[in-house]
């Protein structure tokens, strides 16, 4: 009997000791930013906490929590494992959260949440329990791209130029055609078939691979540079007790920046 008493007390004190080493950590704002709030155990109403309808981002430090937009685990729920949420948008729980409680087992559940990422992919993410300070922001210098190339292929009129008469094309053709033409009749007739032969042939070799200025149609090659001005980020610099310290933004900052005691960037 005592020996089923001592296993009873252990096993207890395993799932206490599992309940007690799970841990959610919710951000009000997307991508592991801004105010944070820490749960270790079972919330009802994230209203008592002044966090309900708050959370937009989550990271399960361990176990399975189960999510509702409704206090006492009413509404739509979610359950969520370990891992980083960067947003709770995609399934309809962003700004909704309103309770919260860890799970037991490993059971498969029918309103799981999608898979989440294995490590917040936010490196300057608030830290729960992190005390937070002010530093002033001393410089800001946007970043722009490079240029941009844009090309095109577009078909173009193009007038050919009008080229020199073929000469040795005219002298081919003459002594051709004067050659037909001196077959054709006799006498007189001959003589003026031959001379005419040779003017025509003349005529018809001069032209033989002349351009007469016709007009064509080709593909041609267009590109053009357009300036980037639209900042890929800002380089901002702030003081913190003395000592300058910098920091690339996706957004402008405002006059200052929050930190945490060692001086590392909140955003």
């Amino acid at each position: 009997m005592k020996q089923q008493i001592k296993l009873i007390c252990g096993l207890s004190g395993l799932l206490l000791a599992a309940h007690a080493s799970a841990q959610i950590t919710f951000y009000e704002g997307e991508g592991f930013r801004g105010r944070t709030f820490n749960a270790n155990g079972q919330q009802s109403n994230l209203r008592n906490s002044g966090f309900n309808d708050q959370a937009s981002s989550a990271i399960v430090t361990s176990g399975r929590w189960e999510v509702c937009d409704d206090a006492n685990f009413g509404g739509r729920c979610m359950v969520l494992r370990k891992g980083s949420y960067d947003t709770l948008s995609g399934m309809g729980l962003n700004n909704r959260i309103s309770s919260v409680r860890p799970l037991r087992g490993n059971g498969r559940y029918e309103n799981e949440a999608p898979a989440p990422l294995d490590t917040p992919n936010y490196e300057y993410r608030r830290r729960p329990n992190e005390s937070m300070y002010e530093a002033p922001v001393t410089s800001v210098r946007a970043v722009v791209g490079p240029p941009s190339e844009r090309c095109w292929i577009e078909r173009q009129q193009v007038q050919g130029e009008r080229s020199e008469p073929n000469v040795g094309g005219a002298i081919a053709g003459a002594l051709i055609g004067g050659i037909l033409g001196h077959q054709v009749g006799g006498g007189t007739g001959r003589d003026l078939a031959t001379a005419g032969g040779a003017v025509a042939g003349g005529a018809l070799g001069a032209n033989v691979g002349r351009n007469n200025g016709n007009s064509y149609q080709r593909d041609v090659r267009r590109c053009e540079t357009t300036a980037n001005n639209k900042p890929e980020y800002w380089d901002v610099t702030y003081n913190y007790r003395g000592v300058e310290h910098r920091v690339q933004m996706s957004t402008p900052p405002g006059s200052t920046i929050s930190v945490n005691r060692n001086g590392d960037p909140r955003l």
